[in-house]
């Protein structure tokens, strides 16, 4: 039997791809940039929450931190334009250096100042400050069609609702959930961490890229969130206190939350519950209504 060339085969094969790759980045061109990809991954977290930030009109708040402060939702806070880039895992410096790089910036930057002993992820600000934040050349089919079920199918609440659940929640008696262990065990390791020197860095870059916010005619100012009794008692936690004090000793450069301390609850030992954290986002909003 004669046998046949493979390369009208491979010609076809080599058609057939380049053409799904012209379709996919057309398509990218046309819906990439509208639909956000899902996440398969913990950094996926971080960076849907940042492109969503450098994609979208600028807003009137911002706030940055770590995971202290990303339990603070967006829904909760009344106000439309607010947008929390805490990174859970990360440092409240690398949020607000993407801030401070982008061409607008926010009206009002919130900066926590719990957690200060991790190092600024150089690689996110890279992506969305240089030349990486130009997004992906071709459309991932399966990951849009995901993207786009999920867009029609859990949009955000409207304003009405949005305002009835925070009702609902705060209508709520706080939680009576023992987490005695969980304070334990976040004690020991708060306890064993000696933050000192990172957060001296921390609070010296902190200060840089409030002048340089300051200089575009923002304003930036440092938040506490609270924490319970046993874990402000803990060494890490005073030695970070005393170093972001002493770096601003100005309470101008301070939004003081003013959360009633026997209304919160702590369901793993550092991080706010729900209803807390609805309690504090209130407090953040009064505070800032006053300044």
């Amino acid at each position: 039997m004669p046998q046949t060339s493979p390369l009208p085969w491979l010609v076809r094969c080599a058609a057939t791809a380049a053409a799904l790759l012209l379709a996919c980045g057309l398509a990218t061109a046309w819906i990439g940039a509208a639909l956000q990809q899902p996440a398969v991954t913990t950094r996926d977290g971080s960076l849907i929450t940042l492109n969503r930030y450098v994609r979208e009109p600028v807003p009137d708040v911002v706030l940055v931190g770590s995971s202290v402060t990303w339990r603070l939702k967006e829904e909760y806070f009344s106000r439309p334009r607010v947008r929390n880039l805490a990174l859970a895992g990360g440092s409240p410096v690398t949020g607000l250096e993407i801030v401070a790089k982008q061409p607008r910036l926010p009206k009002i930057i919130l900066i926590e100042t719990n957690v200060l002993s991790r190092a600024v992820d150089g690689a996110l600000v890279e992506r969305f400050t240089g030349v990486e934040r130009a997004g992906a050349l071709f459309l991932r089919p399966v990951r849009t069609a995901i993207a786009a079920f999920e867009t029609l199918n859990h949009a955000p609440p409207d304003a009405a609702k949005a305002r009835a659940e925070r009702e609902d929640l705060l209508s709520q008696s706080p939680s009576g959930f023992d987490n005695h262990v969980y304070v334990e065990r976040a004690v020991g390791e708060m306890n064993a961490e000696e933050p000192s020197a990172r957060a001296k860095d921390n609070a010296t870059l902190i200060k840089q890229l409030i002048g340089e916010i300051e200089r575009r005619g923002g304003r930036a100012f440092l938040i506490a969130v609270p924490f319970s009794p046993e874990i402000e008692a803990t060494s890490s936690v005073r030695a970070t206190r005393t170093i972001v004090q002493d770096a601003f000793p100005d309470q101008g450069a301070w939004l003081a939350i003013d959360a009633p301390l026997s209304e919160l609850r702590w369901a793993d030992g550092v991080h706010l519950d729900e209803r807390s954290a609805l309690i504090v986002a209130c407090a953040i909003e009064k505070a800032l209504a006053e300044r």
